[in-house]
């Protein structure tokens, strides 16, 4: 019995198209005012963080 191997390639793509999705979902309800207070505080130092990384 021969086992499949998924290539790397491959599952990197899709976990990077998972968050992707995450992070459009996230960003509409952010853009929507659908977030809590807490949620709204977290996803505003995760941007600036993403700013400051970016920059760098």
């Amino acid at each position: 019995m021969k086992s499949q191997v998924v290539p790397r390639a491959q599952c990197i793509a899709g976990a990077r198209a998972v968050l992707d999705q995450a992070r459009r979902r996230i960003a509409a309800d952010y853009a929507a005012g659908r977030l809590s207070p807490e949620q709204t505080a977290q996803y505003e130092r995760l941007i600036a963080k993403a700013r400051v990384a970016a920059a760098a």
